[in-house]
């Protein structure tokens, strides 16, 4: 009987096949790109807010504690959005005609709150508690990053699980005094955070939080 493919068919075959695996592991290495990317995690974008509040002038320059407008910080899940009153504490007195001032104003006449746009805004199915992390003695930076530098916010970590999941499996690498919780500019050496790391997960009972309960109830 007749040959009904010629040899080179083995090889278009084998190229082929090739071809495919290789089609599937790169659509499969794009994905992972894409997801880990700013286009999806939204980090490091600048988030737009009705009045443009620069953390750099109210807290490296002005030298405002973070607790001074993110009261429930430490006692609560959230960091709290401060009212209106309690920029209308200084703004009363200071900038009290700027132009871009005009919607504090406005909400503090007619009692509507501003409407603010969270950075840090994580998926409904994730629990978080602030007050639980600065107690063991995570910093604000540690998420944040140097917010105190940032004349507009944006977020500066991707949230991502495996980015949590890295700090909850080794907390010894991320830990600090409580003293140094609002200390944006604490930023031990390696050798430090080191020797100081192990310490602190001992005297604070930190435990390696991994399984699912922890983050989804």
């Amino acid at each position: 009987m007749a040959q009904i493919f010629p040899p080179s068919a083995n090889t278009l075959v084998r190229s082929m096949a090739v071809g495919v695996v290789t089609l599937i592991a790169a659509a499969i290495a794009l994905a992972y790109a894409i997801n880990d990317s700013g286009y999806v995690t939204r980090q490091d974008q600048i988030r737009h807010q009705e009045v443009p509040f620069s953390h750099r002038h109210h807290v490296e320059s002005m030298g405002l504690d973070c607790r001074y407008c993110h009261w429930s910080a430490e006692e609560g899940h959230f960091a709290g959005i401060p009212p209106t009153h309690t920029c209308m504490t200084c703004h009363n007195q200071i900038w009290n005609d700027s132009p871009m001032l005009a919607p504090v104003r406005e909400s503090y006449e007619t009692g509507e709150p501003l409407v603010w746009n969270r950075v840090h805004d994580l998926p409904d199915f994730v629990y978080f508690n602030h007050s639980i992390h600065l107690y063991k003695g995570i910093g604000c930076a540690e998420c944040h990053g140097r917010i105190d530098q940032m004349a507009l916010v944006w977020q500066e970590s991707s949230l991502h699980m495996g980015w949590c999941l890295e700090c909850h499996r080794n907390p010894e690498n991320h830990i600090r005094p409580r003293s140094e919780i609002y200390n944006m500019a604490w930023d031990p050496t390696p050798a430090e955070q080191a020797e100081i790391g192990p310490y602190l997960v001992e005297e604070y009972n930190v435990q390696t939080q991994d399984h699912c309960y922890t983050c989804h109830r």
